[in-house]
């Protein structure tokens, strides 16, 4: 989604693509011209499904996902459907599938695509649909193997594109945020046979650097540390820089005292061995689900009046990091801020973290009693009960028994949409969420004696004890052997679907146990086989909760969700508007939670479409932030744009996946141009 193009030795690729266009067709004074040109409808959606693909254009083809994991080819012209790959068994129920963009590789006529779906990595051929047979194990690889630990018993997938470096895909996962959790790797494997070539350990090995950062041995149980959001390449220098998020579990580190080197870290890599440069550390020892969000971006800034090559890092907590490419040296200064000690029994946090001096941040930090929503008096009076009986303060508040808020939120602050730089005025532009959570400790229930235990155990700290989760995002499990039949609970339990990661540890007696507790409340005592595999955690959270008001708008007042431009050379803030509004609250820019993010063209524009619940895709004026235009969409474009010039005409394209929060769920992707003369 957000590199570099690479040219390398006749090898094109396109990994994470930059959000930047250099096309001009478009601009200020035309863009209210735009109109659709064409759509095209997977027809995948489903109940709860979403879309947050960017496509990839190449020589008149758009390569693109669906809602159910098919890659399809589309003609960038009309929006034919020239093929579609299905990499799911026949007859397969279709569940919750994430996939955010494609790695596209051409080299001497040859054209691949390389696309992850639940374990496996695929290679298609770019001009026939077909797997390609000698790239790995008859056309994929399977993402699990090579850990150091059984493979039947891990989870793991990629729903962001990797980059490729010479004849190397170089991938990072998604792994499951509690215990057991596999190791989130860094790997980089042959393009032509899908062999694995190297390895970075994101948690230390015996005689690594940062191994003394872990108690003794947790390589052997630990997982996390995984780049999940994506990765940019600087082909000139051969350097891939990595973004990484927290250690497993994500919320409680008592069995992993230490900072906890390298999660939380933006690594700079040497593309070619996987051997370190340098890396920095934004979060340690996390106890707030503080990942890096999204993939850095490449800019160059002015200091003291020369040119100086960065890297830039947006962060959940609402701050913009830039570094030097070379030294990995902070290009403004930082500041240490003193962390309060955990009260939760065995928690050892960091004493100090660090913030920068400049860019200020891009979201609010601390809730408040002053910000706290005035939309009605009734709404008011809810949350200021609420609000009353949780811990607030600034970013590094432990969290407590007695709920603790995280602001921004767990879903940011910035997000996997990731960030659009502009060299002309060297302006950074950021979509940021603006919502508060609450963050609750309690303990967790041992052993796995019944079916009430392994529920407690693996899936409470989403779907809470009762099993009535936080809908949307976590949805309730009441009466769910009503609307789905045992084989299909066994399955999105062993397969995982969305953010629920794979249960593959779980033996089959454990498993059955499992779903006959969640399906009809029936309490099967087994006897468990997996201790070895799952270290007893004392404690759990008590689900992934939202600070809303009754009727469920965000608990604090506007804006819900914001777009900011980041003046990187003064370190400013050049403006920041609201981006989305709730429909049916009726009250203009209010800003909402938006996902995907934003490109800007050499024209003058930005565009984004992103928000949850207004289903618009819009343009800003670069410089300024003024709205310039906007169109509906038929669901929420929860993805980040692509524009291309394809046979003398420009098109902005967006994927209306929705399903975000509750919103329905869409199917199609549009395509704006200008009118044909």
């Amino acid at each position: 989604m957000r590199a570099a193009l690479i040219f390398w030795l006749g090898i094109l690729s396109f990994g994470a693509e930059p959000q930047y266009s250099p096309l001009k067709q478009v601009n200020p004074g035309n863009v209210q011209k735009l109109v659709k040109a064409w759509e095209y409808d997977t027809k995948d959606a489903f109940a709860g499904s979403e879309m947050q693909c960017r496509p990839v254009f190449s020589a008149g083809v758009l390569y693109a996902t669906t809602p159910k994991g098919r890659l399809v080819a589309i003609d960038a012209a009309t929006g034919f459907e020239r093929w579609s790959f299905d990499p799911n068994p026949k007859g397969m129920r279709a569940s919750k599938f994430r996939n955010r963009g494609i790695t596209l590789l051409e080299t001497g006529g040859v054209t691949r695509v390389f696309y992850g779906v639940r374990q496996f990595v695929y290679a298609v051929d770019g001009k026939t649909g077909k797997l390609v047979p000698g790239f790995g194990d008859g056309g994929k690889i399977d993402l699990r193997e090579g850990l150091g630990r059984p493979a039947q018993t891990l989870s793991v997938t990629n729903t962001t594109p990797g980059v490729v470096f010479r004849d190397l895909l170089i991938l990072g996962t998604l792994v499951s945020e509690d215990l057991p959790s596999a190791p989130g790797f860094i790997r980089a494997w042959d393009v032509n046979t899908g062999k694995l070539r190297w390895t970075f350990h994101t948690i230390p090995q015996p005689g690594e650097f940062g191994y003394d950062t872990w108690p003794k041995g947790a390589y052997e149980i630990t997982g996390g540390t995984n780049s999940w959001a994506g990765m940019t390449l600087d082909a000139k220098r051969g350097v891939v820089f990595v973004p990484t998020g927290s250690a497993s579990y994500d919320f409680y580190g008592a069995n992993r005292v230490g900072d906890n080197l390298f999660a939380n870290c933006l690594l700079a890599l040497d593309a070619a061995t996987g051997e370190r440069k340098w890396h920095f550390q934004f979060v340690k020892h996390d106890v707030w689900d503080r990942d890096l969000p999204t993939a850095p971006v490449l800019v160059n800034v002015k200091r003291n009046g020369k040119n100086v090559e960065g890297v830039a890092q947006a962060t959940k907590s609402g701050f913009v990091f830039v570094f030097d490419r070379d030294t990995g040296k902070p290009l403004f200064d930082l500041v240490e801020k003193a962390v309060p000690a955990s009260d939760i029994p065995g928690e050892k946090l960091a004493t100090k973290q660090v913030l920068p001096v400049k860019p200020p941040p891009f979201a609010r930090q601390q809730v408040t009693e002053a910000i706290l929503t005035h939309r009605t008096p009734g709404a008011y009076a809810a949350v200021a009960e609420q609000f009353s009986k949780y811990k607030s303060g600034p970013q590094f508040m432990p969290p407590s028994m007695e709920g603790t808020m995280v602001f921004p939120g767990f879903d940011g602050g910035a997000e996997w949409g990731g960030q659009a730089f502009d060299p002309e005025t060297g302006l950074f532009y950021v979509n940021s969420n603006e919502m508060a959570w609450v963050l609750r400790i309690v303990p967790r229930p041992g052993g796995n004696a019944d079916g009430k235990a392994l529920y407690l155990r693996n899936c409470s700290s989403c779907h809470r004890a009762d099993l009535a989760g936080t809908p949307p995002e976590f949805p309730s499990l009441v009466n769910i052997g009503k609307k789905l039949s045992t084989d299909d609970l066994r399955t999105v339990i062993r397969e995982g679907a969305g953010r629920m990661p794979a249960f593959s540890k779980l033996g089959r007696l454990e498993l059955r146990a499992l779903v006959n507790y969640v399906a009809t409340g029936a309490n099967e005592k087994v006897a468990a086989t997996d201790q070895s595999l799952n270290p007893v955690m004392p404690y759990t959270t008590d689900g992934y909760n939202k600070f809303l008001d009754p009727d469920g708008y965000p608990g604090i007042s506007p804006p819900w969700g914001t777009l900011s431009a980041v003046d990187l050379n003064a370190g400013t803030i050049a403006w920041q508007v609201p981006l989305g509004e709730y429909p049916k609250l009726g009250q203009p820019d209010t800003g909402s939670e938006n996902y995907g993010g934003p490109i800007v063209t050499a024209s003058g524009l930005v565009f984004i479409a992103a928000t949850n619940f207004d289903n618009k895709i819009r343009a800003f004026d670069k410089k300024s932030g003024k709205l310039l235009w906007q169109a509906e969409l038929p669901a929420g474009g929860n993805a980040t744009p692509a524009v291309y010039e394809w046979q003398g005409r420009q098109f902005i394209v967006i994927a209306c996946g929705g399903g975000k929060s509750g919103a329905p769920s869409g199917s199609k992707y549009l395509a704006f141009a200008l009118p044909k003369e």
